[in-house]
């Protein structure tokens, strides 16, 4: 069998408790893959009925399961092995994300699924490493804190990048003993099912890992109010997640919430410009411009201007390539649906409208199927323009010129996302002091885009809070007890 032909050889139905479950509605839908238009496979749609299912499936788990018991040297091993089989069916799983996304295959199979590799392994490793502390007292008493789970975590993750952020938060929930139920995105569920089976093959225990796919009106819903979810871990957009943040106020559940983005991209006329410019056509072409981090404002002192953009145009038409995800020459495949399409197309049509001026693409490439899109630059950008202010959240990018140091980091604030920031000088005091002004939760220095399993991630204001990455996530996914021994 062709390894397409097993991709989409069979409806996928729920995992609840360790079981692949019919949808009581018999209900599917047919995912769509962006870049034919073409039904990938069906998939079940679950109701209230199934994420309640799922809740007392991981409930169970963590109350009378082996999971949150067990050493965490013995969980760990468990990862590991998840890692293992994940790395054995490397192939099979890019081509998954890459039919489900319209990620050039090129980039599933040496990024994508390598760092979702990378985080199982990083975290399994943490498994046994993070712990309490005995507090000084006298000798009448001990005195100790203790990291426990939180519990039951709903994982609620968005069509991008589906594998990476959904392991993202995936790896270090279970490395600390919690048990999840996994709400993917309903344009993208295939990656989060094919790592259920993964985790089957790999043994962990049932009612662990659970997913339910379905429309988050319904299931996304039911999983934020519902009173045995212990805490809810969100990746999307900011406005979903003040819906989100809203609903689980009923139940005080704890909450992380990685959401958008407009950052800003600052290069100074001091800066290495050839550099700047590769980075700054990868910080808005990369996965079609659909990444909350995307360098989708990109300030340009004026002295440098007209230089800098002949450098940046030459590098987006030359790295840039837009074409069949399949085909190992591609960089940029299609956007994510047709809807999404129209919406970008939306916002270029307005940003003509404003005055800003087109200078690199705004129209469709000559393909007969696929939601594609070239990728599109516009100069004199004003920062009041939606093209400075809204998250496009596809390839456009945003040109704006500054005169001086104070001016264009208070343009850059001027904003209410904080998620990310590059900056381009070889002054490192420069650097250093506009890191320090900029409110974002990434600060780039001479590069764009750098993410590491070790180094947190997260935003600043209406980005989000939290943390994913590194060891700063694990605290929230653990609670700390204090236990008091009076001798």
């Amino acid at each position: 069998m062709e390894l397409a032909d097993k991709v989409t050889s069979k409806p996928r139905e729920l995992f609840i408790d360790g079981q692949w479950v019919k949808p009581a509605a018999n209900k599917y839908i047919t995912t769509i893959n962006p870049a034919t238009e073409e039904g990938i496979v069906e998939v079940a749609q679950a109701a209230e009925q199934e994420a309640d299912l799922a809740v007392a499936a991981a409930r169970r788990a963590f109350d009378k399961g082996p999971w949150a018991r067990m050493k965490p040297t013995e969980r760990g091993k468990i990862i590991f092995r998840i890692a293992a089989v994940v790395e054995q069916q490397l192939e099979e799983l890019a081509l998954v994300e890459s039919l489900d996304t319209g990620k050039p295959l090129s980039f599933t199979r040496t990024r994508d699924v390598p760092f979702a590799i990378d985080l199982l392994r990083y975290y399994a490793g943490w498994a046994n490493k993070f712990y309490g502390t005995t507090l000084p007292t006298d000798e009448s008493a001990l005195a100790c804190t203790v990291r426990e789970p939180v519990g039951v975590v709903a994982i609620i993750t968005p069509w991008n990048s589906p594998l990476i952020l959904s392991l993202m938060k995936i790896a270090p929930a279970l490395a600390m003993g919690n048990t999840l139920i996994h709400k993917p995105a309903s344009w993208t569920p295939l990656s989060a099912l094919k790592f259920a089976e993964i985790c089957q093959v790999a043994g962990l225990p049932e009612g662990v890992y659970n997913v339910v796919t379905g429309p988050g009106n319904t299931v996304g819903t039911r999983l934020t109010t519902h009173p045995d979810v212990d805490k809810v871990s969100f990746t999307g957009e900011t406005v979903t997640g003040k819906v989100i943040m809203e609903k689980a106020a009923g139940t005080l559940k704890r909450l992380s919430l990685e959401l958008g983005g407009k950052s800003p991209h600052i290069v100074f006329a001091d800066g290495d410009l050839e550099a700047a410019a590769t980075f700054a056509a990868k910080g808005f072409c990369l996965n079609q411009g659909q990444i909350c981090w995307a360098g989708s404002r990109l300030f340009v002192e004026d002295k440098v201007h007209d230089q800098f953009l002949e450098k940046l145009l030459r590098h987006v038409q030359d790295d840039w390539k837009v074409g069949d995800p399949m085909d190992p020459k591609t960089s940029v495949g299609p956007l994510i649906s047709k809807s999404h399409l129209q919406e970008v197309l939306g916002y270029i049509d307005q940003g003509k409208k404003e005055g800003a001026k087109l200078i690199l693409g705004g129209d469709r490439p000559p393909m007969k199927k696929g939601y594609y899109l070239n990728p599109t630059v516009f100069d004199e950008v004003e920062n009041s323009m939606k093209l400075a202010r809204e998250e496009i959240f596809g390839p456009v990018l945003a040109v704006i010129s500054f005169k001086e140091f104070g001016e264009v980091i208070e343009k850059a604030n001027d904003t209410f996302y904080g998620l990310a920031s590059g900056i381009w000088t070889r002054d490192m005091k420069k650097a250093y002091q506009a890191a320090r002004r900029l409110k974002a939760g990434s600060v780039w220095v001479n590069c764009y885009g750098a993410l590491d399993v070790m180094a947190p991630f997260g935003g600043f204001k209406q980005s989000g809070f939290g943390r994913e990455f590194g060891q700063e996530v694990l605290s929230l996914y653990t609670e700390t007890k204090t236990v008091w021994f009076q001798m």
